[in-house]
């Protein structure tokens, strides 16, 4: 570790009083012993309270509760020779006052009793009842008599009767309004402070050799962590870096992990929320939030703030539909505030991640705020191999993997895909009890992430089966006879996912980033020759081919209104506007009479290209019929294979209209 390095862990352990590498929380290291409350202890508390007073009520005296006839009767029988005269009853007791005082001396002198113990503890009571007799048989029977005052209740009755219930109300208060707060154990009168969570050096764990398939993107955050480091080289200089990076890139593209790499080379704290942490309930509580993430990220300098979705407050305002939505925006205007307030040689570098960019206001994307743009797109071919190789460190793999195939194969995924496809290998070999992992595992987790889970369990009748064994293969003839079309490597009738009831895979050879007129309208083709080839054996055709449909309509469409691909609108984009309302598509900004055109131009597109692919099966009926009856008998058939056929089956077929 650099000298720079070294003095800012010296500093942050003086200001923290905690090793750099320990999680921070609000009050201390997050691994010291901090009592918390529980309902349990109370509960406890107040079993313990009324066993105690049950058992001092119990060694008070033993009362018999008898009815006022029996009372009298064991007056006159002389089992009672006292009687105390309360309010509401009588109390007799079987010994008189001159008893109980010369039984008491006896105790005091010799340690013994003339009347038993249980004699003492024995007493009997009745309601009291207005009988002008009752006083003239005490007198007759010679019963001393005397009048008391009610009794008052002890402490400890007072306490559980009357203090208790405001004790319990008081709790229950706090625990639910404790339940209330927000993460980090804040609460409901804490909603203001922010959730973020301060990571030292070393906590991310990870390095930006952890990164593959971003190398343009991570070079333009080298000077970033360059600066954290050295900031003196560019201050001397009169230089100054970025105050804000916007990390923008399709999801699971590895946006999250690049800023954590930059934190762990950069070795300073990093605060870490997503765009949803700053807006709730409260009106008032995402500025509020704002305000004091950037205090705590100045009072820790140098450091890195990264807003993960950041869409989420920082929509452009002139898109904000119907209403709006006054939170976000004071939300958005005070992130706005804080990013202009503070210089970025103190050290606090904001980066952001969104795959939404377009949407985002201009205001935030301005230099000064987010002065840079680091595009992450999905990974190229080494890209994906590179990445690949990380995620199968672990993974024992079995000599003849090739990764560089696979890579092929998973064109077009991003970095998340793949760690799955990795990860869901190991777990076939598992399952299936083998050491190693081979190749077929990560191919079967290929189709599995393309195509979704296998369900052999899902059992067509032979009708239905053959339908779609000609479906698919009509998929793939078409390709096959289709002109750079990508090859086929894989035909099945398994079902997977939650409809497809077979599916046709197409590895490219290479990565492709633009596509010809006619590569576009051979991609047409291939989606067309499902429902080509059910027409071409049974003469109708069925609901299997809907979504193929689907996906070829809206191609045509694509190439008439995005790219310029039509005989009147040629060159020309007809674009609709953008709303702001979530799941509304925007109005067109084009004339009605253009969305007739456009309909009736798909339409005709579609169905001469259709007429084409009918035209090449029914020539080809034969092969179409071939590879059929082994599909069905084998229910997949490879690359290799369905090339070998296709090539000896195939006679005639016309390349355009």
């Amino acid at each position: 570790m650099n000298k720079d390095n070294k003095d800012w862990k010296e500093s942050f352990k003086q200001k923290f009083n905690i090793e750099p590498g320990v999680h921070l929380g609000d009050k201390g290291p997050r691994n010291s012993k901090k009592f918390t409350f529980s309902f349990w202890y109370f509960f406890i508390i107040l079993l313990v309270f009324l066993a105690m007073n049950a058992f001092m009520v119990s060694r008070q005296t033993n009362v018999t509760s008898v009815d006022y006839t029996q009372f009298k009767s064991l007056i006159e029988d002389g089992t009672i020779k006292r009687v105390a005269i309360q309010d509401q009853q009588y109390i007799g007791y079987p010994f008189t006052r001159a008893q109980a005082a010369s039984d008491l001396q006896n105790y005091s002198s010799n340690g013994s009793s003339s009347v038993s113990t249980g004699t003492y503890l024995q007493s009997y009571s009745t309601y009291k009842v207005d009988d002008a007799s009752f006083i003239p048989l005490l007198d007759e029977k010679g019963v001393e008599y005397y009048a008391t005052a009610p009794e008052k209740p002890s402490i400890l009755s007072s306490i559980l009767s009357y203090v208790l219930p405001f004790v319990f109300i008081i709790l229950f208060w706090r625990f639910l309004f404790s339940k209330m707060g927000g993460q980090g154990g804040q609460g409901v009168l804490s909603f203001n402070q922010n959730k973020a969570k301060i990571v030292a050096e070393g906590d991310t764990g990870v390095r930006f050799a952890d990164v593959a398939g971003a190398d343009e993107s991570k070079y333009e955050l080298e000077e970033v962590v360059d600066f954290l480091k050295r900031p003196e080289k560019y201050t001397e200089i009169g230089g100054k870096i970025p105050k804000g990076v916007l990390l923008v890139g399709p999801p699971g593209t590895g946006k999250t992990l690049l800023a954590k790499a930059v934190a762990g080379e950069a070795g300073v704290p990093f605060f870490k929320m997503s765009g949803a942490d700053f807006v709730e309930m409260f009106v008032g509580v995402g500025a509020a939030r704002v305000r004091d993430l950037f205090r705590q990220a100045r009072e820790n300098s140098p450091c890195i703030i990264f807003i993960d979705e950041i869409d989420a407050i920082g929509r452009s305002r002139t898109s904000a539909g119907i209403g709006g939505n006054d939170e976000r925006e004071q939300t958005l205007n005070q992130l706005l505030v804080e990013m202009d307030g503070f210089d970025s040689r103190t050290g606090v570098i904001i980066i952001a991640a969104t795959n939404r960019p377009e949407i985002l206001d201009p205001a935030l994307l301005r230099p000064g705020r987010f002065d840079r743009q680091v595009l992450i797109d999905k990974p190229d071919l080494e890209g994906r191999l590179a990445i690949l190789k990380i995620h199968t460190k672990q993974i024992k793999l079995e000599d003849n993997v090739d990764l560089r195939k696979i890579a092929q194969g998973a064109a077009g995924l991003a970095g998340a895909d793949l760690a799955n496809i990795a990860n869901e290998a190991a777990l076939m070999a598992v399952r299936q009890q083998r050491k190693v992992v081979k190749q077929e595992d990560f191919e079967e987790a290929i189709e599995k992430s393309v195509a979704g889970l296998e369900r052999k369990s899902r059992l067509l009748n032979e009708k239905e089966r053959e339908r779609v064994a000609y479906h698919e293969t009509g998929h793939a003839l078409t390709a096959f006879m289709t002109k750079g079309s990508e090859p086929v490597s894989k035909i099945s009738i398994v079902p997977r996912g939650m409809g497809a009831l077979g599916y046709t895979l197409q590895y490219p050879t290479e990565d492709r980033f633009l596509l010809s007129q006619s590569e576009l309208l051979g991609n047409i083709d291939t989606l067309l020759g499902g429902r080509a080839a059910e027409e071409v054996i049974y003469q109708e055709i069925s609901t299997g081919a809907g979504n193929d449909i689907s996906r070829a309509s809206d191609l045509v469409r694509r190439m008439i209104t995005e790219f310029g691909m039509s005989e009147r609108y040629r060159n020309i984009t007809l674009p609709t506007t953008q709303s702001g309302i979530a799941g509304v598509s925007g109005a067109r900004e084009y004339s009605e009479k253009a969305q007739e055109y456009i309909d009736a131009e798909t339409a005709r597109i579609v169905g001469e290209r259709y007429e084409l692919v009918k035209s090449n099966l029914e020539k080809n009926k034969k092969a179409l019929e071939t590879i059929t009856k082994e599909l069905l008998e084998k229910e997949v058939l490879g690359g290799t294979e369905f090339e070998a056929l296709a090539k000896s089956e195939v006679i005639d077929y016309s390349a355009d209209v």
